[in-house]
């Protein structure tokens, strides 16, 4: 094998874009040592966009690159995302009992030496508060749109734990920037045909208007079509449509009212019969969509109940359907082929794991980068490890359906236990006699830490019985006084945190 001295990354949109931009800077292109990285993109394509939300690992990439968080907010339209609100998903609308949860970002309150919170609030010690209510400051602060850092408050930190709504189209544009500033070359030109050699190892990609490109590695970003990962090497896709049922996205973007209307400090999730509507805030509009099952009902039901919910400000604007295709290749990088992105596969927007899973096949090419040109090794870890990361996330996202309490034949379907996995059926019943743990997962291999299936978990009204071993917490008073100090902080809290426009708008100036 000769050594990798070239990259050829196949199609922009955020994923391209990231990809050329995470490795031109931490491979260091330009430099004696570093790859060559070109970029080559059919002109016109639009970005999907599904959701523009991110999870806070966003952060430490943006970082990684180089970009300023106020260029960022400025030139994505970006806001900042504090978790997500989940309305109806337990129960319908009416129906006694509380009609939403939150799962934020910020980890539950523990103090140094302190004790863990959680078994002391499933034993009653916070007053029958719900649990992310009762173990951070952040539902509060959301609530009260409010923003999760100060105005002098450094690049990507803050009092809360945070991530990002923006402009899919916007960021894509800004990192293209970034990725040429860091010497990524750009070719213009539509894909024809991807030749493949003896060996099975991709030799070129042709293209209709700069012909053959070549290169040492091909980093396959062309979206649900996986030109190369799935239509040149024939890496077989893996369906989880029989685990998560929603197949269709219906998407709509809104103004606002005025031009200082309060902007959602956290995405908006409102469960309908088939499926849900993702209610996303921006600086001059609001991203709308319902994702549903085609299984379930039907496009026009599922249209009028998406236009029910945003009201008249849709009147008028067309929505756009997207075909969504549940599931991932279980061989992601194929020989001399990388697939980053759609072309790996794709979860439901539900938490907002697609850009994750970018971040995280760059950031694993980038460590297992196979400078020899010996392949073989980092793409048995790299397959290993992003297989375990999404079968995780689909049962961290079924974890959302599998407990809800909705009469409708979309949740029964759901909520019956032979469209779950094995292992999420087996935590579900060891978490009825005992809390999750950090123990119960391998966290290099998760993308959502052990509290955000607390957050859900116990936001779904899961039953968690602790009371036959309560004499193992010894320590309920001082989690009553923890739960107490949260309590008085949070009108503090929102206080000293701007609204969040008005940090918007703060950074946006300042660049």
């Amino acid at each position: 094998m000769t050594a990798v001295r070239s990259i050829l990354v196949v199609g922009g949109g955020s994923a391209g874009w990231l990809a050329a931009a995470y490795l031109a800077r931490t491979l260091g292109v330009g430099d004696a040592a570093g790859p060559r990285i070109t970029l080559v993109e059919a002109p016109g394509i639009p970005t999907i966009g599904v959701g523009e939300g991110s999870f806070p690992s966003l952060r430490g990439t943006l970082a990684a690159i180089g970009i300023p968080e106020d260029r960022f907010i400025r030139e994505a339209n970006a806001t900042f995302k504090q978790g997500i609100r989940f309305d109806h998903w337990v129960r319908r609308p009416g129906e006694p009992g509380a009609d939403h949860y939150f799962h934020p970002f910020s980890q539950p309150s523990q103090r140094p030496g302190g004790p863990e919170l959680l078994p002391y609030w499933l034993l009653g010690a916070a007053e029958g508060s719900a649990f992310a209510e009762a173990a951070t400051l952040q539902k509060r602060v959301a609530d009260a749109s409010r923003a999760p850092k100060r105005v002098t408050d450094a690049d990507y930190l803050g009092a809360l734990n945070y991530a990002y709504h923006f402009d899919a189209g916007r960021f894509a544009a800004l990192l293209a920037d970034e990725a040429r500033a860091l010497g990524v070359s750009h070719i213009a030109a539509t894909v024809e045909r991807v030749e493949v050699g003896d060996g099975g190892l991709i030799t070129a990609v042709h293209t209709r208007e700069a012909g053959a490109l070549r290169a040492d590695l091909y980093l396959d970003c062309t979206g649900f079509h996986a030109a190369l990962i799935g239509g040149a090497l024939a890496s077989p896709f893996k369906s989880l449509a029989d685990r998560l049922f929603v197949d269709r996205a219906l998407a709509i973007q809104v103004p606002y009212p005025r031009a200082d209307a309060p902007i959602a400090s956290s995405t908006i999730s409102t469960a309908q019969t088939a499926g849900w509507i993702w209610d996303i805030g921006l600086q001059q509009r609001r991203g709308i969509g319902h994702v549903y099952s085609s299984r379930h009902i039907d496009d026009g039901q599922a249209e009028a109940q998406l236009r029910a919910y945003i009201g008249p400000a849709a009147d008028g604007i067309s929505a756009r359907r997207l075909d969504l295709r549940i599931g991932y290749r279980e061989t992601q990088w194929l020989g001399n082929c990388v697939a980053v992105g759609l072309s790996s596969g794709f979860i439901e927007p539900l938490e907002a794991s697609g850009l994750g899973l970018v971040e995280a096949a760059v950031y694993l090419v980038a460590h297992l980068f196979p400078h020899d040109g010996q392949f073989d090794a980092a793409a048995r870890q790299f397959n290993a490890q992003m297989r375990t990361r999404y079968e995780r996330i689909a049962d961290f996202v079924k974890l959302h359906y599998a407990l809800s309490q909705r009469p409708e034949p979309f949740w029964r379907d759901n909520a019956d236990a032979a469209t779950r996995s094995g292992l999420l059926s087996e935590q579900l019943a060891m978490w009825r006699t005992r809390a999750p743990h950090r123990l119960d997962f391998i966290t290099d291999l998760e993308m959502y830490p052990p509290s955000s299936w607390q957050y859900v978990l116990y936001g779904m009204e899961y039953a968690t019985t602790l009371q036959p071993n309560a004499a193992a917490w010894p320590r309920a008073a001082e989690a009553r006084q923890e739960f107490a100090a949260l309590r008085q902080l949070a009108p503090r809290a929102m206080a000293d945190l701007p609204a969040h426009r008005a940090l918007v708008e703060h950074l946006c100036a300042r660049g």
